[in-house]
């Protein structure tokens, strides 16, 4: 099933490729769940009415070892407490500059795969990425010297991936692999080679943020 994903202004993101069929039960979602259900208790993914024209936001994924396949949260279901096997998808083949990816689940693949994609196709030692809104940190950018992506590139596009390339081809995202995308508000990527080192960088950079309020 191939589906034109887009924006809320029509604007095409990517080609998605689907099969509704279940992930495969070999695939381990046990520690992805666990640091995607703390994120969502620290809202910076989640869903609020009064936030993003209530729509869910951020997202969370995890390479499958030795490839670069991965799993990642659904689109949608970030306003949910606990997700289930049902509600992720997995990544099977994605080509950010084609624009194009497949993938198999019962439910979509958030808008951000291409963005994920891009990570882990540049940078072979990430075994994680996460995608949080935080107005915390993405507000103080430029005090905290983040590196980011220009504030006329959007989310979720060939454009935002090849930036992200971009910012992955500066030594400097290594000393901290954590950026701001400028042009989706309060969008903050952090990866890292361990689940818990990418959530980890994200939080010390939250509290790096709050110190500066």
């Amino acid at each position: 099933m191939e589906n034109i994903i887009e924006d809320l202004e029509g604007v095409i993101k990517y080609h998605l490729h689907h099969q509704p069929m279940p992930i495969p039960a070999s695939v381990d979602i046990s520690e992805l769940n666990a640091w995607r259900h703390l994120l969502y208790r620290l809202s910076i993914i989640g869903q609020d009415d009064n936030r993003y024209q209530g729509l869910a936001y951020g997202n969370i994924s995890q390479r499958l070892a030795d490839t670069n396949q991965f799993i990642i949260s659904g689109t949608q279901t970030s306003g949910l407490p606990h997700l289930q096997r049902q509600n992720y998808a997995l990544i099977t083949v994605a080509s950010p500059q084609q624009n194009t990816i497949s993938s198999i689940g019962l439910t979509a693949p958030s808008s951000e795969a291409l963005t994920h994609a891009m990570v882990y196709q540049k940078q072979t030692s990430a075994q994680a990425v996460i995608h949080v809104h935080c107005p915390e940190i993405w507000q103080h950018t430029q005090r905290l010297q983040l590196l980011h992506t220009a504030a006329d590139v959007a989310y979720g596009t060939v454009e935002m991936a090849l930036a992200v390339a971009d910012l992955l081809n500066d030594q400097r995202i290594y000393q901290k692999p954590l950026f701001c995308m400028l042009g989706h508000q309060d969008g903050v990527v952090a990866f890292g080679a361990t689940l818990s080192q990418a959530a980890n960088v994200l939080i010390n950079q939250l509290a790096e943020a709050l110190a500066l309020e």
